[in-house]
């Protein structure tokens, strides 16, 4: 979330960076047989990840480090949307009323 939001309002490409070096994490040290599962110490690198993924993960987690990535999203932080506690974004009501 943070690297999105930096991205948004920076512009600077060292935000997908290291979105693209979080993502690479998660596929090496999270990744289980058929999702996703955490770890419950990041500094152990050699223990597995429990067999359980968080209802959080592809809401949120995936769905801001894709959008961090896709170079044509519509969603605009700084005058179209804000983001519920959900991460899904919905136009602010200036904009709505065509105020913005």
């Amino acid at each position: 979330e943070s690297f999105f939001i930096l991205h948004q309002i920076t512009g600077d490409p060292i935000c997908r960076e290291w979105g693209w070096e979080v993502f690479q994490s998660i596929e090496r040290y999270c990744k289980t047989r058929i999702a996703y599962g955490h770890l419950k110490d990041v500094r152990k690198t050699n223990l597995e990840p429990d067999d359980r993924m968080e209802s959080f993960f592809l809401a949120e987690t995936i769905k801001y480090l894709h959008l961090l990535h896709d170079p044509d999203t519509e969603v605009d932080i700084l005058k179209r949307h804000v983001f519920n506690t959900e991460s899904h974004p919905m136009q602010n009501f200036d904009y709505f009323k065509g105020v913005a």
